[in-house]
């Protein structure tokens, strides 16, 4: 049981370590154009993305699919941009929520890019684990955890600037997203496999 306690501990620290934000900046990117009224919702976006990060993570831990460490460095900041300009599309077309269906789609995939940006260090974690399930749901634990907290943040966030402060959620969402575009630009540029 403490080998479970561990990889919850991982998950945990895996989205929430501040100077390795990416994670952090595509969940904010996720819930900006959220309200506690769709909260369900984007619960099961997080689940979602929970379930398609850690089966990633499975797929490179059983051997199965393995891919390019330096193209999948690069598709994560393209995941967070994609998200927060998509953010930004939906303001200009007057829309302030998306599709659900196309939601899901998108963050299932991106889900799967982020899991094998991590499944080499994962990998070599669990290089002596018998058992490689209990660590997968221990660090699947973790990150739904921390995933939470974090959208939950996003929503007292939104509620306090919109409610309280009464500003428009479009320009809530629109202030969000160009701060997550600019933040994003130089993971780009750093990762781009010259």
């Amino acid at each position: 049981m403490n080998n479970f306690w561990f990889y919850i501990q991982l998950g945990l620290d895996h989205v929430l370590d501040f100077s390795a934000y990416d994670h952090i900046l595509f969940l904010t990117a996720l819930a900006l154009p959220f309200t506690f009224l769709r909260w369900k919702q984007l619960l099961v976006l997080a689940t979602v993305f929970t379930i398609t990060h850690c089966l990633s993570l499975g797929l490179s831990s059983y051997g199965v699919l393995t891919v390019d460490v330096g193209l999948i460095e690069f598709l994560i900041p393209i995941t967070i941009f994609l998200t927060a300009a998509y953010n930004l599309m939906r303001i200009k077309n007057g829309a302030a929520h998306g599709r659900f269906d196309f939601l899901v789609v998108a963050t299932s995939f991106f889900g799967l890019i982020h899991g094998f940006g991590f499944s080499n260090y994962f990998k070599m974690l669990m290089a002596g684990e018998e058992d490689k399930l209990t660590p997968l749901l221990g660090f699947a634990t973790g990150i739904e955890l921390s995933q939470v907290s974090i959208i939950l943040m996003v929503l007292v966030l939104a509620y306090l600037v919109q409610a309280l402060g009464k500003v428009k959620q479009s320009y809530f969402i629109l202030t969000g997203s160009v701060l997550i575009l600019l933040m994003t630009i130089p993971m780009l540029v750093a990762t781009y496999p010259w």
